[in-house]
């Protein structure tokens, strides 16, 4: 295969256009930047307080049900799908946080819930005192409180008064079982127990089965997974034992090539993302097009400049052309990145347990997976699990990890192209860390393999567990 530079000169850049290109570039990071610094989590979801009282209610649903499992039950619960925190103590520090924001009364009812079910009554007690003094639904809410958390007891006119009140304020969920079984508690009524058990049971049921779903799936995934990446360790000393495609390591182009290439390219996508933006952002084809269109210029660009000089086409230079006899080794790595990612993820949510670390809940939480129509789920769905996998690893895997090989190690630029994958995704620390794993796994399966197919494919197939825990889960 010819070098980049075979048949004459290396490309000749204006120095002009690239500087240009250079500032733009820096422009659409620092604005980035400046959006993820300035505009608060909460503005970022529609319906906030729709939002939290869902994955509140649902979280302590789950917390109930698993802590009355076996206790290893209970264990897979909290390192497979639950974050091991109190979730009590985080509820209610997110609650703060949109009480501040919110001006729904509601959310001051929740909040104040959460406090009694902590335990935290002096506080319970202020809530009640300052509500007292203004008018309604306060007075109302001050007199739930009160009833559930702060009475000793209740006679049967201030109960059916009580559960009237609160048939009117709150839906059926987590957050109106805790206040009626409170008034119930506190009116003697000894049929509650068992009414309120078969109501949660009821609810929680379907729930606690999607969850167990989720846990067995994670659990055989990991468990192929570990024999797949042994088998793959004993063969690295071997050079070609995993090799699926044919891409050289480092690249046979440029440094200074490659790092144009991505420059241009990454400042006409930024432009054609403003465009889009002002076009529609709720527009699903504009959607649906979104990424294959902002990368559309970098791919571009690399054809002429780094891949068309080797007289190969893209698809190949990438190692996404079709190859043979490579199947097996193909899975394989597929199956040990895919236990690699989980193993990594497990590790980091037992540190952030140690820490009294989380993840704010608006970085995860997608409304249209859990409340949009079957068209915007489609198009979420083809969106997370197929176009972001593809273009993302074309451009930080194929691309820019493979530039950074030129002058880097395996390791040093896996860790390069990992940092800036993991920053542009934008989340805070723990889910910076999770990324920053997950592009460091892929950079290291594309060295192994000279193919981007598995690094997409264990992807692809993260991004999908990612969206079908949060449709089973939250989708109402």
């Amino acid at each position: 295969m010819p070098t980049a530079d075979a048949g004459g000169a290396s490309p000749r850049f204006s120095p002009v256009v690239t500087a240009c290109a250079a500032a733009v570039l820096a422009g659409a990071v620092i604005l980035f930047v400046w959006l993820q610094l300035s505009v608060p989590p909460l503005e970022r979801v529609s319906s906030p307080e729709r939002a939290l009282a869902l994955i509140v209610g649902r979280s302590l649903d789950l917390e109930e049900a698993f802590a009355r499992a076996p206790v290893w039950e209970r264990w897979l619960y909290e390192v497979t799908t639950s974050d091991s925190l109190d979730e009590l103590a985080q509820a209610i520090a997110w609650y703060e946080e949109l009480a501040a924001a919110s001006p729904e009364p509601l959310v001051s009812l929740q909040l104040g819930i959460l406090e009694g079910e902590a335990g935290h009554l002096d506080r319970v007690r202020e809530t009640i005192a300052g509500w007292e003094r203004n008018g309604e639904p306060f007075a109302s809410y001050a007199r739930l409180l009160k009833a559930a958390y702060l009475a000793k007891r209740l006679d049967r006119d201030e109960a059916l008064l009580a559960q009237a009140e609160l048939a009117e304020f709150l839906p059926s969920g987590w957050f109106y079982d805790k206040l009626a079984g409170g008034v119930a508690s506190r009116a003697g009524d000894r049929s509650w127990p068992a009414r309120g058990a078969e109501i949660q049971a009821d609810r929680i049921g379907p729930l606690v089965l999607r969850s167990r779903i989720l846990v067995s799936i994670q659990l055989v995934a990991f468990l192929i997974g570990v024999v797949s990446l042994a088998a793959v360790l004993r063969r690295r000393h071997d050079g070609t034992a995993l090799k699926v495609g044919p891409v050289p390591l480092p690249p046979q182009w440029s440094g200074r090539t490659g790092m144009i290439v991505l420059i241009r390219g990454g400042a006409a996508g930024a432009v054609i993302t403003v465009g889009l933006l002002l076009l529609g952002p709720d527009n699903l084809a504009l959607q649906l097009v979104s990424i294959p269109l902002t990368n559309l210029p970098v791919l571009l660009l690399a054809q002429r400049h780094l891949f068309g000089p080797l007289d190969v086409g893209l698809a190949r230079g990438l190692g996404l052309w079709p190859v043979t006899g490579g199947a097996g080794r193909f899975w394989l790595l597929v199956a040990a990145t895919v236990a690699a990612g989980l193993l990594g993820e497990w590790g980091l949510g037992l540190a952030a347990e140690q820490f009294r670390l989380s993840s704010h809940w608006t970085e995860w939480f997608d409304g249209d997976l859990v409340w949009g129509p079957a068209p915007v789920v489609l198009t979420g769905l083809v969106e997370y699990v197929l176009l972001a996998p593809l273009f993302e690893e074309v451009l930080f895997r194929g691309l820019l990890f493979a530039t950074l090989r030129r002058r880097l190690g395996a390791w040093p630029a896996a860790a390069a192209s990992a940092t800036l994958f993991a920053a542009a995704h934008g989340y805070g620390l723990l889910g910076f860390a999770s990324v920053f794993w997950s592009g460091l796994l892929w950079a290291w399966i594309y060295e192994k393999s000279g193919s981007l197919w598995p690094s997409l494919t264990a992807h692809a197939l993260n991004n999908l567990l990612v969206c079908v825990t949060t449709i089973l889960l939250l989708r109402e």
